[in-house]
């Protein structure tokens, strides 16, 4: 995935004032970025908090950010309002797998002085100043509920998923202004902005808490296609369907839900997930069509009943290391990650783990890094040899992992 890299933010915030403004204001920004540490997000959904990791080695823990800390606010607003309380429940006793979603994801801004988290329960986005734990502004998003987000690569504007409104809001990260927003798909999921920060993608993945799974009720989930807009004017540039990719290579059957996905480095092949598959598929961009197609090993202790797979999503969670030569997948409801050779596709070892959710890349890029949410621990697996290096326990229900920045010497905010 061509996501948000904070740690280049240093160079760029340079190379910028050196054009604008000269060596004083350069070296300026030098000094900026040496005040700033390079750390993981951990989003715990169901406990709102986030835990702040070291962004490569052992991960050791730094601390902690409370990302509900208007919670009785937000309660009391849902509960004066039968809608939003009839929403909320559906959340919890759904998607939620009867817990509140506190925390689906989250960007540091690019000064290390906040974190922007979208909160699904609570139908927002919220800045929370890092110093202090208080929220600096809330952006509620178009109807019920808040998902996935990306930043853009000047990590100035965040793109957030309404997926009850089939819309992307996209939001100075800063101020919370809305900058513009696009219609989607049904219920919208991930967002990718491209490296040069042009074009959004948006995969909307359709029902995924209904139990019309099996493959001839496949048209009940919705309309699911990946959108993509240009990042400046928000207009639509092109729908992207998978439906007839996979039926002109004979998958009728398959889901054409694209959950994560991740670009090669140089953009031209997407890779993807798709809802109740083992596995993950090669899309050319060029050529618009799939280009190959990789089945995991299956856990012979995992079910193929569909209905038992949560929210549909089998495997879920994929990264590339920075040279593009390997993938790591999260293999979800077979309890098992795997780096896999991205010339070759052959699998690695398959590392034990506990309903692994997400997969992004350590601060080095050495290492995948995967979100155990039925362990409640974040694990690395070594790029090169496909083994885990460490686990480190984090809060309830770990989902989105994301690298960011914080001041050098931070701390957790007092409760």
């Amino acid at each position: 995935m061509p996501a948000f890299r904070p740690r280049h933010l240093g160079a760029l915030a340079a190379a910028v004032a050196l054009t604008v403004t000269g060596p004083a204001t350069a070296a300026s920004a030098a000094t900026d970025a040496a005040a700033l540490r390079e750390v993981l997000f951990v989003g715990n959904n169901w406990d709102g908090t986030a835990d702040v990791l070291k962004s490569s080695g052992d991960l050791a823990k730094i601390g902690r950010i409370n990302v509900i800390p208007d919670k009785d606010a937000r309660m009391a607003e849902i509960n004066a309002d039968p809608i939003k309380w009839i929403y909320f429940m559906a959340i919890r006793n759904s998607v939620g797998e009867g817990h509140d979603q506190f925390v689906d994801d989250m960007y540091s801004t690019p000064d290390g002085k906040s974190v922007v988290v979208s909160r699904p329960s609570f139908a927002d986005v919220v800045s929370i100043n890092l110093s202090t734990g208080a929220i600096n502004w809330r952006f509620p998003v178009s109807g019920y509920r808040s998902d996935h987000m990306a930043v853009s690569p000047d990590g100035l504007r965040v793109a957030v998923s309404a997926s009850t409104a089939n819309t992307v809001h996209v939001l100075d990260i800063n101020t919370g202004k809305q900058l513009g927003s696009f219609a989607t798909g049904d219920k919208p999921h991930e967002n990718i902005f491209t490296k040069d920060g042009k074009y959004i993608y948006n995969m909307a993945i359709g029902d995924v808490n209904t139990d019309s799974d099996a493959p001839w009720l496949d048209w009940t989930k919705g309309d699911r296609h990946i959108t993509v807009v240009d990042a400046t004017t928000y207009k639509q540039v092109k729908i992207i369907d998978m439906r007839d990719k996979l039926d002109a290579i004979g998958l009728t059957d398959y889901s054409d839900a694209v959950r994560p996905a991740v670009f090669s480095p140089d953009e031209s092949k997407l890779y993807f997930q798709v809802s109740f598959f083992n596995g993950f598929f090669e899309y050319d961009i060029a050529t618009d069509r799939i280009t190959r197609t990789k089945t995991l090993p299956k856990n012979p202790a995992t079910s193929d009943d569909r209905t038992t797979m949560v929210n549909d999503s089998r495997h879920h969670g994929i990264s590339m290391s920075p040279d593009g030569s390997k993938l790591c997948i999260a293999g979800t409801m077979d309890d098992y990650a795997t780096v896999v050779n991205r010339t070759t596709l052959q699998e690695g070892p398959l590392v034990t783990a506990s309903k692994p959710y997400w997969a992004t890349v350590s601060g080095d890029g050495k290492s995948c890094v995967i979100s155990e949410s039925g362990a409640d621990q974040v694990t690395a697996i070594d790029f090169t040899t496909g083994l885990k290096t460490v686990s480190v326990p984090v809060g309830d229900h770990p989902q989105r992992v994301r690298l960011g920045h914080v001041g050098a010497d931070w701390t957790s905010p007092a409760s």
